[in-house]
């Protein structure tokens, strides 16, 4: 106890630069009141502050909660298939009421699933607040058939679509609210910003995003990030395609895609070629978040630590974020990519986790409050 205070008292000026930025009082007041968290300075484990440490241990380090999902494949109007793992609660004792029970739709990263440890942790403060979680992974990652050659993207939002309306039909009296992490938080928030008033969430909370992809990939390709991180994602997104190589090999040079070094090379060959943009850098513009902040309207909380080798903080949509009375953007001075450990042995619990859980409790059971933000 000594030594964490010790360790407290002599990096407090700098963790002291931890900021709640907002667009509007109400929304502001709102957090402070119905989830605390966002209050708090953000204490980093001691042992494994540093942020690549962080984001490098969270997988091992987090335990792994055991969850019994109902898979459910759904059809999109090109033809594949979509998997989305249901995690009903019907042992909920303050939602009985499977119709009207609170539901959150959560989007792992890059190549996650509902397997993802992260993704465990949300399902389980939901379910320890009696609500039903649904993963959306996205297409050909979690086991299911490629029965069309098209994939995803950070920037498509069709799938996504598709997902919240057959969701909404399913539990048509269920309050809907939705979580996503790292790409699935960029693609949730562009889903946001194109569809503004359209959108019938009950909130939104993003961990972890990339808020320009350009800046996110040039940080990457830092040559430490490069060996670290870059070359084993580009490496995963490859073993993906390989996976499903007999139908993509149709319309992709899938040789030369598995050739990519680094995460840039392999959207230059495969990602911006699949989704039809003219280069790279159009589809990157497109899947910049950063850009449709301005055009959200539901209640968005984002989480960011200003640490993150995957999404820089120059990069932050600090200045966007206050010009929207919807949006509020939380940013630690520590935390990495999805880390946020916090304690002395972080197995159970992250900071992280802890807005989720706040956050999600208030908006469900205070959302009123927030149906008028402007």
């Amino acid at each position: 106890k000594t030594l964490i205070e010790f360790l407290r008292l002599i990096d407090y000026k700098r963790l002291k630069g931890q900021k709640l930025n907002s667009g509007g009082k109400k929304f502001h007041q709102f957090l402070r009141d119905k989830c605390p968290v966002v209050s708090e300075t953000y204490y980093p484990t001691f042992w494994c502050w540093e942020s690549r440490v962080q984001t490098l241990l969270r997988p091992f380090v987090t335990a792994k909660p055991w969850v019994n999902y109902r898979n459910e494949l759904i059809t999109a109007p090109d033809g594949g298939q979509i998997s989305l793992d249901w995690f009903d609660n019907d042992d909920s004792a303050s939602h009985p009421d499977q119709s009207t029970r609170p539901t959150v739709l959560l989007l792992p990263g890059l190549t996650g699933t509902s397997r993802e440890s992260y993704i465990l942790h949300m399902v389980q403060q939901s379910r320890d607040l009696g609500y039903r979680c649904v993963v959306f992974n996205n297409r050909g990652v979690s086991g299911e058939k490629l029965l069309t050659p098209r994939t995803y993207c950070a920037a498509n939002t069709e799938d996504l679509e598709v997902v919240i309306e057959h969701v909404q039909r399913t539990i048509d009296k269920a309050p809907l609210m939705a979580a996503g992490v790292s790409m699935g938080g960029m693609m949730l928030a562009n889903y946001l910003g194109r569809k503004g008033s359209e959108v019938r969430l009950k909130g939104v909370v993003v961990f972890s995003a990339g808020w320009d992809v350009f800046e996110c990939t040039a940080s990457l390709e830092k040559p430490l990030d490069r060996f670290l991180f870059n070359s084993y994602l580009t490496s995963c997104l490859q073993a993906s395609v390989d996976r499903h190589r007999t139908i993509l090999e149709k319309k992709y040079d899938i040789d030369h895609v598995m050739k990519a070094k680094t995460i840039r090379e392999f959207d230059e060959r495969f990602t911006s070629v699949m989704f039809g943009y003219p280069s790279n850098d159009d589809y990157y513009r497109d899947a910049s978040p950063i850009h449709k902040i301005k055009s959200v309207q539901v209640p968005m909380l984002c989480l960011n630590a200003a640490d993150d080798v995957f999404s820089p903080n120059h990069a932050f949509p600090v200045e966007a974020v206050k010009q929207n009375p919807n949006v509020a953007l939380l940013i630690t001075y520590h935390g990495g990519h999805i880390g946020f450990l916090e304690g002395l042995w972080p197995r159970q619990s992250t900071y992280m986790d802890r807005v989720f859980r706040q956050f999600t409790k208030g908006v469900f059971e205070n959302g009123r409050s927030l149906d008028d933000l402007h």
